[in-house]
C-alpha cells in the first residue's frame, strides 16, 4: 500500500498557537507533531519510499525537517507542492498521478495530516483493501456522542469488511446529530482508500474539468500550469456524494480532527478538576474544565474561572469560553484584514536551517535568538538598511564575511555592516545558537539580498 498525507493546513482555527506560517499539523503537543505522528502512522502500512505528502512550498521544510527528526529521509520528489490552495479533491489527484508515474497501479491510503487516530487503526485499514477494486473506500468513526463539528455518513447493507454508503450528511445541529447517531451514522473521518484505476475512472466521469486538467499529457513538474485551471472542490463534494461506488469502514478508534481548542481540551491530559493545563506554573483556585497554555517562565493564575480557553503566547493572548472556540477563525480573518503579521507568524519563525524567536523589537532594533541545526547554513546574503552584531550562546559558527571564513566560539562576537556579504553556518554536531542584535532603519525581512541558498530560497 501506498500512503499519501495531506498537509497544506492555513493555521487558522488554533491560533496563536498555529500560525499561517506554522499551520497546526506541525505543533508538538507531546514528543512528536501531529504530522509525525502521521508519518508514523503510515510507515506501519508503507515504507518511506512509499510515503507522498502534498503540501506547499512555505511548509516544504517544516516536512522534510520533521521526517527527519524522526530519522528518515524521504524521496524529495515525493514531497508535492501545491502552487495554491484549491481544497482536497486537487490535492489528491495531484498525488494519485505521482504515485501512479511512480509505482503504476497502486492501492493508496490518504490521511489528513493533523488529526489524532490511534495506531491500532492500521489493521483496519489494512483490512479494507480487499474492497478498493470495487469502491472508494472511505472510512467512519463510531459516535461517542453528538458533535455539530463533523459530517456524517449512513450505512447501507454489509458488503466484506465495510458496508455501503447510503448518503452523505453535512455538519448538523444538536439534535440533529442525536438522531444520526441513532440511526447508526458515523462520523465522517475525511480519511480515504482509494485504487488508482478506481479513483480516476470516477474522477473522469463526475469531475471531467480536473481529470482533464491533470490528463495523461500533463507533467506533474507543470502543476504551477495546471492548477490556475482548477476550481476550489473538496473530495466528497466533487466525487464521494455523488458516485455510486462508495463503502465505510468502521474505526472502532480514537479519533479526533482537533478543529478547534475545545477539541484540545477533550484529548489530552487534564488534572483531577478537568484542566488541560500545558507546562507553564499555574495556580487554580475553584477553577475547571479550563484549557491553559502559557510560556513555562510565566506563572498563570485563575480563580473562579470555569470552562475557558486560556492562550497566551509572547505575542497574542486568547480568552474565551470554551464552546466559541470555533470563532478563532473570525479573529484571523480581522487580523488579516488589517494586514496584521500575526495573522502569519509569531515570535517564533521556522526556517530550513532552523529557526529564531523574536526577543524584543522596535522600530530602529530587533534582538533575535537564532539556532542552526548541524551541518546547516543561512543563505549569503546582505543588508542595505541594518547592521548586526552575532554573540554565540552555544555551539561553533562559521562566519563567511566578504570572502573571508573565520570561526566564533561561546561567548565571542563578531559585526556585520550594512552592506557586508555575510553567511552563517554550523558546521558542528549540535544546535549553534546566537544572539542576533539588528540596528537600523529597516529590521524587517523584507531588508535581504540573497545570493546563494542551498534550499533554494529566491
Amino acid at each position: 500500500m501506498k500512503t499519501m498525507i495531506l498537509a497544506g493546513g492555513s493555521g487558522s482555527r488554533l491560533w496563536p498557537l498555529s500560525r499561517e506560517q506554522y499551520p497546526k499539523q506541525f505543533l508538538k503537543f507531546g514528543d512528536q507533531s501531529l504530522f509525525q505522528d502521521t508519518v508514523l502512522r503510515c510507515l506501519e502500512l508503507s515504507d518511506i519510499s512509499e510515503v507522498f505528502v502534498v503540501t506547499n512550498v512555505a511548509q516544504k521544510f517544516f516536512v522534510l525537517g520533521q521526517i527527519e527528526e524522526l530519522g528518515y529521509e524521504i524521496p524529495e520528489e515525493n514531497v508535492l507542492l501545491e502552487p495554491e490552495g484549491k481544497n482536497t479533491l486537487p490535492a489528491i489527484t495531484f498525488g494519485m498521478k505521482a504515485i501512479e508515474k511512480k509505482f503504476g497501479k497502486s492501492t493508496v491510503g490518504i490521511f489528513s495530516s493533523d488529526h489524532v487516530l490511534d495506531h491500532a487503526s492500521s489493521e483496519t485499514i489494512s483490512n479494507a483493501e480487499q474492497l478498493v477494486t470495487e469502491y472508494l473506500v472511505t472510512f467512519g468513526v463510531s459516535p461517542t456522542h453528538p458533535h455539530t463539528g463533523y459530517g456524517y455518513i449512513k450505512p447501507a447493507e454489509a458488503h466484506g469488511c465495510g458496508c455501503r454508503v447510503s448518503e452523505f450528511r453535512e455538519k448538523p445541529d444538536f439534535e440533529t446529530a442525536k438522531r444520526y447517531i441513532e440511526e447508526g451514522c458515523l462520523w465522517n473521518s475525511g480519511m480515504f482508500l482509494f485504487d488508482t484505476e478506481v479513483f480516476f475512472s470516477e474522477l473522469k466521469t463526475l469531475a471531467p474539468e480536473i481529470y482533464n486538467a491533470f490528463s495523461e499529457n500533463s507533467k506533474t513538474e507543470e502543476i504551477s500550469e495546471i492548477y490556475p485551471k482548477l476550481s476550489s472542490v473538496s473530495v466528497d463534494y466533487g466525487i464521494m456524494e455523488k458516485s455510486d461506488k462508495v463503502a465505510v469502514v468502521k474505526l472502532e478508534h480514537r479519533w479526533s480532527d482537533l478543529g478547534n481548542f475545545a477539541a484540545i481540551h477533550d484529548e489530552f491530559k487534564k488534572d483531577e478538576s478537568g484542566n488541560c493545563i500545558n507546562d507553564c506554573d499555574s495556580t487554580l483556585l475553584d477553577s475547571c474544565g479550563n484549557l491553559v497554555y502559557s510560556k513555562p517562565e510565566k506563572v498563570v493564575s485563575l480563580i473562579d474561572v470555569k470552562d475557558m480557553v486560556i492562550v497566551d503566547t509572547r505575542d497574542a493572548l486568547l480568552v474565551c469560553p470554551k464552546e466559541s472556540s470555533q470563532k478563532v477563525k473570525a479573529v484571523v480573518s480581522e487580523l488579516k484584514a488589517r494586514n496584521d503579521e500575526r495573522a502569519l507568524s509569531g515570535q517564533t519563525v521556522y526556517r530550513p536551517w532552523g529557526m529564531y524567536n523574536i526577543l524584543e523589537k522596535s522600530g530602529r532594533h530587533n534582538i533575535k535568538k537564532i539556532t542552526v541545526k548541524p551541518g546547516h547554513s543561512l543563505s549569503l546574503q546582505m543588508h542595505h538598511h541594518r547592521s548586526e552584531h552575532w554573540v554565540v550562546v552555544k555551539g561553533m559558527a562559521c562566519v563567511q564575511m566578504n570572502g573571508d571564513k573565520f570561526f566564533v566560539r561561546p561567548g565571542e562576537s563578531t559585526f556585520i555592516r550594512a552592506g557586508d556579504k555575510h553567511r552563517l553556518s554550523n558546521p558542528g554536531k549540535i544546535p549553534l545558537e546566537i544572539i542576533e542584535v539588528q540596528i537600523g532603519e529597516l529590521v524587517e525581512e523584507s531588508d535581504i539580498v540573497r545570493f546563494e541558498d542551498v534550499y533554494g530560497r529566491k
